[in-house]
């Protein structure tokens, strides 16, 4: 997917007191940087930040970090964090291939919302779902593992219920239409969301556990 190119993007992210320029300062400390215990959710993708951002002030006693490799994107979302008051916030602008060099055993729930499916064979080991990125998830998570996904594309979905049953995750609940689900699963909308529903598309989600 392309993304249009902001001018100096990079200078307005880094200069949002929301946004941890250093993240590998961090690692293993990161209880510290939110100065509480509470457990610790990450989005991978995170886009214009309009799902991590609603999150946290949803719930206040868990700590959310959004993680984004397009600053262009970020900009968004640092915009309409002008004036907020979210302490269990923080932005992280880097490629989702480093987390093992930001976080320890210190996340208890990956958010993967409307990834970039990579649909062609050579690009599988770009998916979020691919097994050397299910590999990664387990050196972060703090004990039980949980992965919570919505996304419009069927092929990567079947893709990553396969893969994720393969590397023996549950699954908790899975919807093949959300937003017309017979029992409502609670819900907060991304910016492409709200543009799929508008459009009719059906949005897919699963909520995948693996309890050691």
């Amino acid at each position: 997917m392309e993304y249009i190119k902001i001018k100096d993007a990079g200078k307005i992210v880094s200069s949002c007191p929301y946004v941890v320029n250093n993240p590998a300062k961090y690692k293993n400390k990161w209880k510290d940087v939110f100065g509480n215990n509470n457990p610790i959710h990450l989005e991978l993708g995170m886009g214009r930040g309009d799902f991590i951002i609603n999150m946290a002030k949803q719930y206040p006693k868990i700590n959310f970090i959004g993680l984004e490799l397009y600053d262009s994107q970020m900009v968004m979302a640092v915009e309409r964090l002008v004036n907020q008051h979210l302490p269990n916030l923080k932005l992280i602008n880097a490629d989702a291939m480093n987390i093992l060099d930001f976080f320890g055993k210190e996340i208890s729930t990956i958010y993967l919302t409307f990834s970039e499916p990579w649909p062609k064979k050579i690009d599988e080991k770009k998916r979020f779902t691919h097994i050397n990125y299910l590999k990664m998830y387990d050196r972060i998570f703090k004990k039980d593992k949980r992965i919570v996904l919505k996304t419009d594309n069927k092929g990567f979905f079947a893709y990553s219920l396969e893969t994720l049953s393969q590397y023996w995750y549950s699954f908790e609940r899975v919807s093949l239409d959300l937003h017309h689900d017979e029992n409502p699963i609670p819900n907060i909308m991304t910016d492409f969301e709200r543009q799929y529903y508008e459009e009719g598309r059906p949005i897919y989600y699963v909520d995948a556990r693996f309890n050691d």
